[in-house]
């Protein structure tokens, strides 16, 4: 047996310093990232670029980019995705953002994205909350008061989120996404902007989750359509592919991760990452894979879904060389260990 006269104490200050050291470490590199985000794809005048998708930009973009600024206590940075967001997207007759925003058109689609209504909403209660500014909170509730007014539904599974004001209201059924139900947005809605509706929308949410099982792996398909069941929307690709992907990310962020709610991704992933390569889409038609791997963000929440809840700070995946898309996955998911670590 190993023997030594240093007194307990010394070994718990060990053990401290240690833990403060590895947070103070992995805080600089997690500000390290958001500077690198910034420069690669935020304009000087606060506007968002999605280099992947032919430079436009959109509200889902600001709203998440907004909110890793309050993350990382930027509110320089912040002020200016906000001022942008609100002058040039925040042009509709209610108060939610058109979606699509183009260099050579300005808005060239009015209708409004609802995930990026919601993380828009979601950043300005946090930054409310961080830093006391009461307009970010009243700006906050006018978003989500038009959310409940024009976007939530009732369903037989509950109320649902309709993903735009026009287009998703089928003879029939409604047609919706299920990465729109961003459980720990919602979590905070409770808290910031009571309402019984945030609630039942993250119930709802698990149960269509639970409905949708489809293929070989069971696993949903990025839209689906309500009508007396679930089933993969028509008119959308059939498959398991970039929007789905955040599915397992939420379930674990919004503390609503079970044994069999994660299973069909653990077994999709924990299949994949025994074969050269981890698609970043399946078909539940046929099963077909995409004929190349998945990049960063996606291995990463497939990395994190196979260990739950054995979650860390991922080390392996830097951002410099990732698009914006795969960029905002990894650092919201650096947002989850943290927020869930503390």
């Amino acid at each position: 047996m190993f023997k030594t006269d240093r007194p307990l104490s010394y070994f718990k200050a060990l053990l401290l310093g240690f833990l403060f050291q590895f947070g103070s470490a992995s805080a600089t590199a997690g500000q390290a990232e958001w500077t690198e985000f910034k420069q690669r794809f935020v304009l000087a005048e606060g506007r968002v670029v999605d280099v992947g998708n032919g430079g436009i930009s959109h509200s889902e973009g600001q709203g998440v980019t907004m909110l890793l600024a309050v993350h990382y206590n930027d509110q320089k940075t912040f002020d200016r995705l906000w001022q942008w967001t609100q002058t040039s997207l925040q042009v509709r007759k209610d108060h939610l953002l058109a979606w699509r925003w183009t260099t050579k058109h300005g808005v060239n689609d009015f209708n409004n994205a609802t995930d990026g209504d919601l993380y828009v909403a979601w950043a300005l209660l946090r930054a409310s909350d961080k830093w006391h500014v009461p307009a970010y909170k009243a700006a906050a509730e006018a978003i989500l008061n038009d959310v409940k007014r024009l976007l939530v539904k009732p369903s037989k599974w509950g109320p649902v989120i309709l993903p735009g004001s026009a287009g998703f209201e089928k003879p029939a059924g409604q047609i919706v996404n299920l990465s729109y139900w961003v459980f720990p947005a919602l979590n905070d809605f409770s808290r910031y902007a009571p309402d019984p509706v945030w609630d039942q929308l993250g119930q709802s949410g698990i149960t269509l989750i639970g409905e949708s099982h489809f293929g070989k792996w069971q696993l949903p398909t990025d839209w689906v359509q309500l009508g007396n069941k679930v089933i993969p929307a028509p008119g959308f690709p059939a498959q398991f592919g970039y929007d789905a992907v955040r599915v397992p990310l939420f379930i674990m962020w919004g503390k609503k991760a079970s044994a069999s709610v994660l299973a069909p991704f653990q077994a999709f992933w924990g299949h994949y990452q025994k074969t050269p390569y981890v698609p970043p889409t399946v078909s539940i038609e046929n099963d077909a894979i995409a004929p190349y791997g998945a990049a960063s963000g996606i291995l990463n929440i497939a990395d994190m879904t196979c260990r739950y809840p054995a979650l860390q700070i991922r080390p392996e995946y830097p951002i410099n060389t990732q698009d914006y898309y795969s960029a905002t996955l990894l650092l919201l998911a650096d947002m989850m260990v943290e927020e869930q670590s503390r």
